[in-house]
């Protein structure tokens, strides 16, 4: 049984359109893995910098003016999570040429174990996890068979 209060585990921040917000966002979720005891984790900076490739992507590309964007990390003990929602359109994509951009997405998929889209009312967010082998969780580079964060 589980003695401690899943909130613990689930940490979400708004943040403005503005250029402070992708440091801040990074701020975050180290300030977030060194909270629940990973900081030490040796994917850390792989995490913080994901956050900050997808706090900026939607800076550029999915936080309309006036609005912002949220970052949420969840960890369950096997995985964590960090996803960010904007209120934009369209849907990010790793760019067929690197030349043209999109090479944020190609380091997350590259650093994390699994990442997507999903559609929201308004907008969409995009996620990426990091798997704990160290806690006997499977890793899946393949992105299929893993255990999802709650």
């Amino acid at each position: 049984m589980n003695t401690q209060p899943e909130l613990l585990y689930h940490r979400d921040q708004f943040y403005a359109r503005a250029r402070r917000s992708v440091p801040a966002a990074r701020r975050f979720a180290e300030w977030s893995l060194r909270y629940w005891g990973l900081a030490e984790w040796d994917r850390s900076a792989d995490l913080s910098l994901c956050v900050s490739e997808l706090a900026t992507n939607a800076l550029l590309h999915g936080a309309p003016p006036g609005r912002g964007f949220l970052l949420r990390l969840r960890y369950d003990g096997l995985a964590v999570r960090a996803e960010v929602h904007d209120s934009g359109p369209g849907v990010p994509r790793i760019a067929d040429d690197p030349d043209e951009g999109g090479r944020g997405l190609l380091l997350v998929a590259a650093l994390s174990d699994k990442w997507g889209v999903a559609e929201r009312s308004p907008g969409k967010l995009v996620w990426c996890e990091w798997y704990r082998d160290a806690l006997g969780a499977d890793r899946d580079t393949a992105g299929t068979g893993t255990r999802p964060c709650p």
